[in-house]
């Protein structure tokens, strides 16, 4: 019998130690409601974790944002429905002045005067409708290219605002400028169907030299004759162009025949202004939605001249405010997709993060009843330990009978 090492009682106290231990773990997790808590209790279940905690804030949010794209699309569209009611009454008094039952100078004037007013109400509400301070009519959302390139040594910048290139064909469209009674400046403006390629060719004979405001008014009047024909078409000027701006430092000079093609400039299709939703967690471009809505101003819809004044002005304007009310209700059916769309992405961004978030806790969330189980084994693996440690610590006091 040994007195200087007791064996027995430094194995029930290691033992007693690990126990302790063991249930001081299993009421950590029971407190915490995480089987994983640091690093060392699951380096990789930790890492997998973690890394799915960040994909469900991402798509979290991305729900979030979504939700306010609905909301932005919502307040756009319904400042559209006023404009579609207020095209529709002025459809109703272009039919009214275009009956020959009416005078020019009392009726039809009358008639014009609601017109002018309704035009001035669609520009104020073009203007004024926003969201969060975004403007959401005045053709700032219009997406479409921007590119730039050189005629001779001038820089020309473009900015399209091309909604849909497939409203564009393959035809030229030329316009003049005659320059006292002799001399024509020809300018040709081509679009390629479906690329928003644009070709400008300054087609005159011999050198001329063109005025930046002469190639805009060329640009904005092809664009006006284009869309299914010659004829002007009101509808696809509202979805044409957005604008046509010049970089240049004095007047154009291009010798006969000089021409830029948008498709050899910096150009990229259908990257204007127009907003960018994150509808997912990651930064891929199937994670992002772009918003476009057109500019709304009477003069992009073709109806800021239209004149019911007389008879034939009030059989013009019928046509013109029919486009615009197609344009209107093509720049609303292109939101209420949009709505629909966001709809099912946020019906699937919830589904989504409900599956990771379950596979999430799968990992890291402890299981109560199997960690009160080993709660329970190991807490009467220490009450047992400490008996044990009592005895073991008993034993060597039998030496004192020996030394009797």
């Amino acid at each position: 019998m040994r007195i200087q090492h007791n064996i027995m009682a430094m194995n029930s106290y290691r033992n007693y130690t690990n126990n302790t231990k063991a249930v001081s773990k299993n009421l950590e997790k029971l407190s915490s409601g995480y089987r994983i808590n640091r690093a060392g209790d699951d380096a990789a279940g930790l890492a997998i974790s973690e890394k799915m905690r960040a994909q469900i804030t991402g798509l979290k949010t991305a729900e979030k944002n979504a939700k306010d794209g609905i909301s932005l699309v919502q307040t756009a569209e319904g400042a559209l429905t006023e404009v579609h009611s207020m095209l529709n009454r002025m459809a109703e008094l272009a039919d009214q002045s275009a009956n020959g039952t009416y005078d020019n100078e009392v009726d039809r004037a009358n008639l014009q005067k609601e017109v002018s007013a309704l035009n001035t109400e669609i520009d104020r509400i073009a203007d004024s409708s926003n969201f969060n301070g975004i403007k959401l009519l005045d053709g700032s959302l219009a997406g479409g290219a921007k590119g730039s390139g050189m005629i001779g040594s001038t820089k020309v910048s473009f900015e399209l605002g091309v909604k849909d290139a497939t409203i564009f064909g393959a035809n030229e469209a030329k316009v003049t400028f005659a320059d006292g009674a002799a001399v024509d400046k020809g300018i040709n403006v081509a679009f390629d169907d479906g690329t928003g390629a644009m070709t400008i060719t300054l087609g005159t004979k011999t050198a001329e030299t063109y005025s930046a405001d002469q190639i805009t008014a060329a640009v904005r009047a092809a664009a006006a004759s284009y869309a299914g024909g010659a004829t002007t078409n009101a509808a696809a000027i509202g979805k044409a162009y957005a604008g046509f701006t010049m970089n240049a430092d004095g007047p154009m000079s291009a010798a006969a025949g000089g021409s830029l093609t948008m498709a050899q400039a910096t150009m990229t299709d259908g990257t204007g202004e127009g907003l960018t939703l994150q509808i997912g967690d990651t930064a891929e471009t199937f994670n992002k939605l772009s918003v476009s809505v057109g500019d709304m101003h009477t003069a992009s819809l073709g109806i800021n001249l239209v004149d019911v004044g007389t008879q034939a002005g009030a059989s013009d304007a019928i046509a013109k405010i029919k486009n615009a009310i197609n344009s209107v209700s093509s720049t609303r059916g292109d939101l209420g997709a949009t709505q629909n769309r966001l709809d099912h992405t946020i019906n699937n961004l919830s589904v989504m993060r409900e599956n990771i978030q379950d596979a999430e806790s799968s990992i890291r969330d402890v299981d109560v009843a199997e960690e009160m189980m080993a709660y329970t084994k190991n807490n009467i693996l220490v009450q047992s330990a400490q008996a044990m440690l009592a005895q073991a610590n008993q034993a060597p006091q039998g030496v004192l009978q020996l030394l009797q």
